[in-house]
């Protein structure tokens, strides 16, 4: 008897459970469904006093397009940084994007682009994606993620980061080896801005090391080694002679070649000028840390301090010594 009632109860519950889970999901999804739909989409806002048009030379299309300054901005920060990264990064990276193009457009430097247009939409300049790029490339996620980049571009719209009162050059890269590069370690001029700090928050980059094999005909073809000495196991043909206060290679020598890390970098397209080398046959191997030229703001740098709660401005002070957050319309009508 009291078998059957266990029985029976088990039975009443399961059927109950039947009835409610399935309420319940119903309910919250409905409601979640709702939520979504009365989220407002942030639009990218218009000011008429900035008003500036950017011509863009499309590398892939072979021709140029018009943007307004803030849409040129947009789509600079889509394509320079993972939207998943936190707001504040995002709003640090708009800030070095827009800062990029005020100074070319203030100093009339439309150099290495056809006649008509600012820039490329290549790391030659920045990389940009327009609009309707963005629509294909997130499909669903579009409103989402629009509204995201669009908040970063209307919470620092018209700013940029001066030196001595001049937009700077807001060089970035993607990811460090701990420490940002002094400018004139990579490019020969010191820049009082762009000095070496630290940056610990790379090391969860997924970009942080990485390596790269480089057959040795693609070394003597570049180089115009001898392949003999190439061959030779008997010789130290390739020795770092000289590293950077903060690891990058400085001086290098290939067979009787004498090259800096960054023409290093250069030739052979490595990650980062922090490399160590393996010979390995008929091969070196490049052992790499960072991933790009390490100078000025590290992106993932930017997105750690934006985790620990840092805001954009702060983000662009630490990776840009004693500058300031200034409108660019004193400069820019």
């Amino acid at each position: 008897m009291r078998i059957r009632l266990l029985i029976f109860v088990f039975l009443v519950v399961l059927g109950a459970a039947m009835v409610i889970i399935p309420a319940l999901f119903t309910l919250f999804g409905s409601n979640k469904q709702l939520d979504l739909q009365n989220n407002k989409i942030v639009e990218l806002k218009v000011d008429p006093n900035h008003s500036i048009k950017v011509t863009v030379y499309r590398s892939a299309l072979g021709k140029i397009e018009t943007y307004p300054l803030e849409e040129y901005v947009r789509g600079v920060v889509a394509a320079e940084m993972p939207i998943e990264f936190e707001l504040e990064a995002l709003k640090a990276q708009a800030l070095s994007a827009r800062t990029y193009i005020i100074k070319r457009i203030l100093e009339k430097d439309f150099s290495g682009v056809p006649q008509g247009a600012m820039v490329t939409d290549t790391v030659q300049h920045q990389v940009f994606v327009s609009d309707k790029e963005l629509q294909m490339r997130w499909g669903l996620n579009y409103p989402t993620n629009i509204s995201k980049l669009n908040q970063a571009i209307n919470e620092t719209m018209g700013k940029v980061i001066t030196y001595n009162g001049k937009p700077i050059s807001a060089v970035y890269f993607s990811t460090s080896n701990g420490y940002t590069e002094n400018s004139e370690d990579y490019w020969s001029k010191e820049v009082p801005y762009l000095r070496s700090v630290a940056s610990p928050w790379d090391k969860a980059s997924p970009k942080y090391q990485s390596t790269m094999v480089v057959p040795f005909s693609e070394i003597k073809e570049k180089l115009k080694v001898d392949a003999a000495v190439l061959a030779s196991t008997g010789q130290e043909w390739i020795k770092i002679l000289e590293k950077t206060s903060t690891g990058r290679v400085k001086k290098i020598r290939v067979g009787d070649k004498l090259l800096t890390g960054r023409e290093m970098r250069d030739l052979f397209n490595l990650r980062s000028s922090d490399f160590n080398i393996a010979v390995k046959e008929d091969q070196l191997v490049f052992h790499m840390v960072g991933y790009g030229h390490g100078v000025g703001m590290s992106q993932y740098g930017a997105n750690g301090m934006a985790q620990e709660g840092k805001k954009a401005e702060e983000i662009v002070k630490y990776y840009y010594q004693g500058v300031q957050i200034e409108d660019y319309t004193k400069w820019v009508k």
